[in-house]
């Protein structure tokens, strides 16, 4: 358990610290969205190759959580975040000033890495919040990461348009020497719960998936919300300029409406508290389905494609918060590998969403990339139904 603030006061303080935190990095690894065809206009590049930087940003999150968020449980968590937060601040400092897309690729992969940090702050949130109001508690928290996501392709659009793409990165940069010395200062240390070796450490997180059906079946399910959700925002603004021949503000603004799962996460964390998970859960599949269908019809109206971004996102997350709820439950003692499973399927999800929509699109087009989605949240309602049975514990 962390080393707790004594008084109330204190612990709200801290909640209050780790929502603007989470706010901050989440935005890290999202400004790309609405600038990726600002960015392939100026170093003259074609979807499939500007498609590298989202990919790998969603990568490198899925390389930060398998090698570095499980240490949560052997080490200080502390130390974690303060390390990869200053290490998030000199990438996207690189990324403001790249020369190449390489270079801005390269940039992405290590903001991603760092920004794993956001799995420590759920694994503090949970560890803190009374098991009654977890899902409200983990609902809050990932609200402001939402939240964050929103600012930044929103901000992402405007600046792009306005001012240049690169000086997204330095507002985010600005917000990063912000909030370091406040979390230097003021952030917990926390105590390990496993002597294991880091190869022990590693290897228990296969364990944790075998033994455990639910969180198989929870992670499975997000993993193929991510393929759409990555997929669809590493495409949405080079579709809607090819399309709809609309530039980067209009592609952010997009972000407004698609981030209804903001309003829809903390009730979808009571719900969870009263009711369980899995009417959440099947909530937020119907509601992906939906959105795919809508944007389906997006070829001849933009107004499908903001329909289908408000469904996407309140399916998403609706579903990401009763699942993250079940993975932090599970195993008290081993949070932050749990973590490690439940973001290795999400973020993995992205980043070959990613990669295989962006290819898709380039080569074939946007219906193709709706069919391939609408594939994907069939097999996921599939899982939570039980006739996939990923679900069923090893014996």
């Amino acid at each position: 358990m962390p080393n707790l603030p004594a008084t109330a006061d204190e612990h709200r303080s801290l909640i209050a610290l780790l929502i603007v935190s989470a706010f901050i990095v989440a935005g890290g690894i999202h400004y790309q969205t609405p600038m990726l065809a600002a960015i392939a206009a100026d170093f003259g590049a074609d979807a499939a190759a500007t498609g590298w930087i989202p990919t790998l940003s969603f990568g490198g999150m899925l390389v930060g959580i398998v090698f570095f968020v499980p240490l949560g449980d052997r080490i200080d968590k502390r130390r974690l975040v303060l390390s990869k937060i200053v290490v998030l601040l000199l990438a996207q400092a690189l990324m403001a000033a790249a020369p190449s897309i390489a270079v801005l690729a390269a940039g992405s992969l290590v903001t991603g890495i760092c920004a794993s940090l956001l799995q420590s702050f759920i694994a503090i949130t949970a560890e803190t919040a009374h098991p009654d109001h977890r899902g409200r508690a983990l609902g809050t928290q990932l609200t402001a990461m939402f939240s964050g996501i929103l600012f930044a392709r929103i901000g992402g659009g405007l600046i792009a348009a306005h001012i240049g793409w690169r000086y997204s990165y330095v507002l985010s940069a600005g917000m990063l020497l912000t909030i370091i010395p406040v979390l230097w200062a003021r952030l917990p240390s926390t105590r390990p719960t496993s002597q294991a070796s880091y190869r022990d450490l590693l290897w228990s997180i296969y364990q944790l998936m075998r033994a455990h059906g639910g969180m198989r079946r929870a992670a499975s399910i997000q993993f193929m919300f991510g393929l759409c959700y990555g997929g669809f925002w590493a495409v949405a603004a080079p579709m809607l300029a090819v399309l709809h021949h609309v530039g980067p503000t209009a592609t952010g603004l997009i972000g407004i409406p698609g981030a209804a799962g903001i309003l829809v996460s903390r009730p979808a964390g009571r719900w969870t508290d009263r009711a369980g998970l899995a009417p959440v859960v099947l909530a937020g599949i119907v509601s992906m389905l939906a959105a795919w269908i809508a944007m389906g019809f997006g070829v001849w109206s933009i107004a499908a494609v903001v329909l289908g971004a408000i469904l996407l996102d309140c399916g998403l997350r609706a579903a990401m918060v009763a699942n993250q709820t079940l993975v932090n439950s599970a195993v008290p003692d081993s949070r932050a590998r749990a973590n490690t499973l439940f973001g290795l399927h999400v973020w993995g999800g992205n980043a070959i969403g990613a990669f295989l929509m962006s290819w898709t699109f380039a080569h074939y087009g946007w219906l193709a990339v709706c069919g391939v989605a609408l594939t994907a949240v069939v097999f996921a309602l599939l899982i939570h139904l039980g006739v996939l049975p990923i679900g069923r514990a090893e014996q």
